[in-house]
């Protein structure tokens, strides 16, 4: 009898995320990806040289938003539940 009740718990015991939270989080690992990827370049090649291009709309502005969106995506999939298991598809 203990054998079917823990047998019985095990298999109501899956994973902790559903195949749609998975999504998100992969939806939001890439947007944050996409974000680092904007921030990257405007060096100079010679040191002495000033590069205005670091301090571009592009990198300054639009890049931090999109990582922050990321990460809004990644807590909106962490704590997305479903309303039923249906929904979870």
């Amino acid at each position: 009898m203990v054998k079917k009740v823990e047998k019985s718990k095990q298999e109501k015991m899956g994973f902790v995320f559903g195949p749609m939270n998975y999504r998100l989080l992969v939806i939001g690992l890439v947007v944050i990806i996409i974000g680092f990827i904007l921030m990257a370049g405007g060096k100079s090649d010679d040191p002495t040289v000033f590069n205005p291009e670091v301090f571009s709309t592009r990198r300054i502005t639009i890049a931090p938003i999109v990582v922050l969106i990321g990460f809004i995506i990644e807590g909106f999939a962490i704590m997305w539940k479903p309303k039923n298991k249906s929904d979870n598809l």
